[in-house]
């Protein structure tokens, strides 16, 4: 797993490559906690080169999505594989999660 920050005022583009599972989430959830700051009001996750997510890797997208919630920001996904996407519609955080097809959909 590797994850990528690029902050642009109170915006930051996480790019995540890789796989998010038991093994490596808690290195996932404080490299994210790290890119986040208080002037941060939206993430945006580019999910394209992410190419599984457990449980434990869920959990950490629900525990980023309550944060921004709580400090009234916004938390977007986009660009996630179909068998990703697959998990986010069983798990039913297909509803709880902005998902987006690509970066350029963001916003319209």
């Amino acid at each position: 797993m590797k994850l990528t920050a690029e902050k642009n005022g109170s915006e930051v583009l996480l790019k995540i490559e890789g796989r998010v599972d038991t093994t490596n989430y808690g290195e996932f959830e404080s490299s994210v906690n790290n890119a986040i700051t208080d002037e941060i009001k939206t993430i945006l996750m580019d999910c394209s080169e992410m190419n599984y997510i457990s449980s434990s890797g869920l959990r950490v997208f629900l525990v980023i999505q309550k944060k921004m919630m709580a400090s009234g920001g916004k938390f977007k996904l986009f660009g996630m594989q179909n068998s990703i996407k697959e998990i986010f519609d069983i798990s039913g955080f297909s509803k709880i999660f902005e998902i987006y097809p690509d970066q350029a959909s963001i916003g319209k």
